[in-house]
């Protein structure tokens, strides 16, 4: 059974505090490993990133087999169901829509003093997309890491997807095809991070690594950034539901699920301010476990990791929520808004009972590649920000120069850069320009 606390009674607080802390578990041991494989990846290029590949992926491919190549990708294509990839169409043009309405716009304008001032948004070269592989694989992360980055104007955008056994799911490439992705290599694991961040032969560096994986891919996404930029370090997936008595409890069980199915480690956390509904929640979970599909890692996941929380009063789900921090926030209230503007740390926000994570996951629009483990507390999913950089603008004229130069020559000597103060008291003293 999960986790049963209640918000009402003595002790609450300490055994709160437990939940926040049960599922830190940074692997050392994983890192140890993913630095050994990112120094030899370095070092001897696609001999090492062969090698690995080839041991980890339990194939025989060579450097010329590495990149996937348009014949392919189109047979895949026509492999998927008709169905599906039009589901899969839908959702690129949902997701680039939303993230339409995210674009920076430049700005420039001239101040008092007579400086002109602004900033300009320019899109980074080269990202790499780090894809999980294999026929559990999900083209939906595809297209939430690849559309964006077309919406925000990279021209060369390189996938990296394992493919163990040799073994693709086709929908994966599908989704590349759709996304507009530019190049597709069959590598993975912290070898395929090692081989984007520092290029080899066969693949060139990128400036940017998204895209979740495993534990070592986490590993060697910390240990390459630096070289270059990555989005987050991705956790098991978690949700938390605030729901009343007026939900259908198997609606709430099934949307618990829907996070516990992913990973042993994820976590499902429900909030009511009413115990009998908390009871039938159980109730229903259990009942949805006896014929689930993947019944192993839900039920790990559930018994492990979920929890149910009984408040007062649903308005006293709010600070909890704030410290938990989640992923996703399911609000299956009678006003959902009002409660979702008082939080303020989750990754993202799911209004009303028509309205379950899971549609977000897919086509609604909004990135579901979002911040893990209390991360949202600091930072935010992924979006268009995240593969544009900025610049900023600053001219002036003798006149600004002028009306700005005392102040700037004070603050540069009071530092002890003295050429700094010259190189503004030179051109304020200058009787021309």
């Amino acid at each position: 059974m999960p986790l049963d606390l209640d918000a009402t009674k003595p002790g609450f607080d300490s055994k709160f505090k437990r939940l926040l802390g049960s599922r830190d578990a940074h692997s050392q041991s994983a890192d140890a490993i993913a630095a050994k494989i990112v120094a030899d990846v370095r070092k001897r290029g696609d001999a090492a990133l062969l090698e690995y590949t080839n041991r980890f992926d339990r194939t025989a491919i060579k450097a010329a087999d590495l990149r996937i190549r348009p014949a392919e990708i189109s047979a895949a294509l026509k492999a998927c169901a008709p169905a599906t990839v039009k589901a899969l169409e839908l959702a690129a043009s949902r997701i680039a829509a939303y993230h339409a309405k995210q674009h920076p716009t430049d700005a420039v304008w001239k101040d008092k003093a007579g400086l002109l001032l602004g900033w300009r948004w320019t899109p980074i070269d080269a990202v790499g997309l780090y894809v999980p592989g294999g026929q559990a694989a999900y083209p939906s992360s595809v297209l939430m890491n690849a559309v964006p980055a077309k919406v925000a104007g990279v021209p060369r955008l390189v996938v990296v997807v394992p493919t163990p056994d040799g073994k693709l799911n086709p929908l994966v490439l599908a989704a590349c095809k759709i996304a507009g992705v530019d190049e597709i290599y069959r590598v993975g694991g912290a070898q395929a991070v090692a081989a984007l961040a520092y290029g080899t032969k066969t693949i060139a560096a990128v400036d940017k690594i998204t895209g979740p994986g495993n534990a070592y891919v986490a590993a060697a996404k910390r240990l390459v950034f630096g070289t270059v930029g990555i989005d987050l370090i991705a956790g098991p997936s978690e949700v938390v539901v605030v729901a009343d008595g007026k939900n259908d409890p198997r609606w709430i069980a099934v949307d618990l699920l829907a996070q516990a199915e992913h990973d042993e480690a994820a976590q499902s956390i429900l909030i009511s301010d009413d115990a009998r509904f908390i009871a039938a929640v159980n109730a229903a979970v259990l009942a949805e476990l006896k014929t689930h599909p993947r019944r192993a890692i839900a039920t790990a996941s559930w018994r492990k990791h979920g929890a149910t929380i009984r408040v007062a009063k649903l308005d006293d789900s709010v600070a909890l929520i704030d410290r938990l921090a989640p992923e996703h926030l399911q609000l299956a209230v009678a006003a959902p808004e009002r409660l979702a503007a008082r939080v303020r740390h989750v990754g993202a926000i799911f209004l009303g009972r028509f309205a379950p994570e899971a549609l977000g996951d897919y086509l609604a629009g909004p990135n579901h590649v979002l911040p893990t483990s209390r991360a949202a507390r600091f930072s935010s999913g992924l979006g268009v920000d995240a593969f544009v950089k900025r610049t900023t603008l600053m001219g002036a004229d003798a006149a600004g120069l002028r009306r700005l130069a005392p102040a700037g020559t004070a603050l540069a000597e009071a530092e002890g850069l003295f050429s700094h103060a010259a190189s503004i008291a030179l051109r304020a003293a200058a009787k021309r320009g």
